[in-house]
């Protein structure tokens, strides 16, 4: 430090001491925020199938649903539920009451979801399934 401070001063030995830290650290992976069902929401005019096998899903992420809030629910329930459309027993009720909810997903697993009062039967439900984020390559040799 002393020998390239003396070389290239001092402000300038601090500026690449810092770039090397920089470089060194790893940066955070941002989340992304899904708007559940894009421009239609959480309605049953989705595929959601379709919708979910387009993205991929990290820790971290999050599901924003969009819906009327006083026909439609957002319950996560187990696969059994999932297939069978039931919604007497969630795992979680997300339904906040205001139409705009909003799931973490902060568990690596496969989320399952319905909205209940018979629009599952009608094609609300989806399947997350959210895998750890994949690692950055490293930028050293």
């Amino acid at each position: 430090m002393e020998g390239l401070r003396r070389s290239i001063g001092w402000p300038a030995a601090v500026l690449v001491l810092t770039c090397a830290v920089l470089v060194l650290v790893p940066t955070e992976v941002s989340a992304t925020r899904f708007i559940v069902g894009a421009n239609n929401g959480w309605s049953s005019n989705v595929n959601y199938v379709i919708w979910a096998k387009r993205k991929h899903f990290y820790l971290g992420d999050w599901l924003f649903f969009v819906y009327d809030r006083h026909k439609m629910s957002v319950l996560e329930v187990n696969k059994r539920d999932y297939k069978n459309c039931n919604s007497n027993h969630p795992l979680h009720n997300w339904t906040t009451g205001a139409g705009r909810d909003v799931v973490p997903l902060n568990v690596t697993k496969t989320y399952y979801f319905i909205s209940g009062k018979g629009f599952c039967r009608r094609g609300m439900k989806v399947t997350i399934r959210v895998e750890k984020p994949q690692p950055r390559p490293s930028s050293l040799p």
